[in-house]
């Protein structure tokens, strides 16, 4: 009897098995097949994972366990190499585009195709006046955004206030007697640039309160989009909520100073042209337009301008042969600059091309952004798989930068292979590309030399835990936000 008893156990057991991992776990792709069994085409081959939230679980434990490459690794090894693949992520059936020319096809084909961000980074970084509006007044927008932020004249403006806050915050953080969170001080030193730049002030009491929001705001990227006590996405809402009350005093008070004349500077910043632009039936902007464009546009900057920062250096550090190298760099220009002149000049940061191949590699291997996200408006046909409408399109950008077949020993840091080297349409896309690229990738990349240029003349970075592990959720870092000492080694 008692034998009995055990099998019908272990049967049991064996049977609920088969159900959920048979059964269960296929109901989703099984959902889809049928729905789509009388399209002309095939979905890409892929799984679709559990009901309701599809492979959710396995992205975030691959993602989390600082192993991101796995999670498209485990996709070709299953289906093979063949670049695009079905799956259901973040609430949305989804497909995965890990191959430049289809990933090129998608994001240059606006007429199919629009920004399909998930529901958690949508509600958080909505912004009405560059999303839910015509093509023509996107473009319009977009040209009136970018204005302070692209060009050589417009770029020359920021250089000696954001040489202020690099030198300053340089030398605050060397003499600190204690350990800081490198990150952490890099956050601070972007959103100090960034709120410059876009909202022309430099009062710390409100970067200060702006910044500490930020943190709970970005935590929620790609959180489940549960708006319930308790959830990171519940957290991350009342994080923009305050935002909002921040930003908008500072709205107020920009308008009042244009309404009694007193702004007066030739220099403009972007809340500047927010309040004085105009939409195609030529009503200005709501103030929470306004609002919602300059906190998309700090959510989009600060947080990948602070990573980026911290990871080169780290990688700087790693490397003492390329440090070397990027240094002697400097020195050159600072022994061929005038007596006369004191600062950094654009020119002067154009000629840092080693540099700047220390950042093209720091972004290649960090992937700021693991993915650009589309939405397809209509069924579309992309080598012979349909992409129905309604689903999400990711542009595995994370996969595409570390492929060994665009990049030889994709895993070295190696900014040498930027040598006399372009890079094929589609292969490097760490902004973006077509016609939601990146407007602030000049100034990301300026206020990245610029404090470079100062770290390597001056300090170095000493590390903590240098093998501390990295979490790859929502963004590439090492656990402990590179626990480390700045040590400030001359005075060039």
């Amino acid at each position: 009897m008692k034998m009995e008893w055990v099998y019908m156990c272990i049967g049991t057991l064996l049977a609920c098995y088969i159900f959920v991992n048979k059964i269960v776990k296929n109901l989703n792709g099984w959902y889809y097949n049928l729905k789509l069994r009388n399209k002309d085409y095939p979905l890409p081959p892929g799984h679709m994972g559990w009901p309701l939230i599809g492979n959710l679980f396995t992205f975030i434990q691959d993602f989390s366990s600082g192993q991101p490459d796995s999670f498209i690794t485990n996709l070709i090894l299953k289906y093979g190499r063949n670049g695009i693949y079905k799956t259901h992520l973040f609430g949305n059936p989804s497909i995965i585009i890990c191959e430049p020319e289809m990933g090129k096809r998608v994001i240059s084909n606006d007429e199919n195709f629009k920004l399909g961000y998930p529901k958690s980074i949508k509600e958080l970084a909505r912004c009405r006046p560059m999303i839910d509006v015509s093509k023509e007044e996107h473009r319009h927008f977009r040209r009136l955004i970018t204005s302070p932020i692209v060009g050589h004249k417009a770029l020359a403006m920021y250089i000696e206030r954001l040489e202020d806050i690099v030198v300053n915050s340089l030398e605050e953080l060397s003499s600190m007697k204690h350990p800081i969170e490198f990150l952490k001080e890099m956050k601070k030193v972007s959103f100090k640039a960034i709120v410059h730049v876009f909202m022309g002030t430099s009062n710390d009491n409100i970067i200060k309160s702006i910044g500490s929001s930020f943190t709970d705001l970005y935590n929620g990227m790609y959180s489940i989009p549960i708006n319930a006590p308790g959830f990171t996405f519940h957290k991350a809402l009342k994080a923009r909520k305050k935002l909002a009350k921040i930003v908008q005093p500072v709205v107020d008070e920009k308008r009042l100073m244009i309404k009694n004349g007193q702004q007066v500077e030739e220099k403009k910043d972007l809340m500047d042209i927010l309040l004085e632009v105009k939409d195609e039936n030529g009503r200005k902007l709501e103030d929470e337009d306004i609002s919602d464009l300059l906190i998309g546009l700090l959510f989009a900057g600060h947080e990948s301008t602070a990573t980026s920062l911290m990871w080169s250096v780290i990688h700087l550090t790693q490397h003492p042969h390329i440090l070397k190298k990027a240094k002697e760099e400097q020195e050159e220009i600072l022994r061929t600059r005038p007596d006369s002149q004191k600062r950094l000049s654009l020119n002067e940061v154009k000629q840092m091309t080693y540099l700047s191949h220390v950042i093209n590699e720091t972004l290649r291997c960090a992937n700021i952004a693991f993915s650009i996200f589309r939405e397809a408006t209509s069924d579309v046909n992309l080598n012979g798989y349909l992409i129905p409408k309604g689903w999400r399109v990711l542009i595995w950008a994370r996969a595409i930068h570390m492929s060994d077949e665009y990049y030889p020993n994709p895993q070295e840091f190696n900014p040498s292979r930027w040598d006399n080297y372009t890079p094929k349409a589609g292969t490097f896309i760490p902004f973006g590309a077509g016609s939601r690229l990146c407007p602030g990738a000049d100034l990301v990349k300026l206020e990245i030399s610029i404090f470079l240029h100062y770290f390597l003349l001056n300090y170095r970075l000493e590390r903590i835990n240098p093998q501390c592990p990295i979490t790859s959720l929502p963004v590439s870092k090492p656990t402990d936000n590179c626990l480390a000492k700045v040590i400030k080694v001359s005075c060039a």
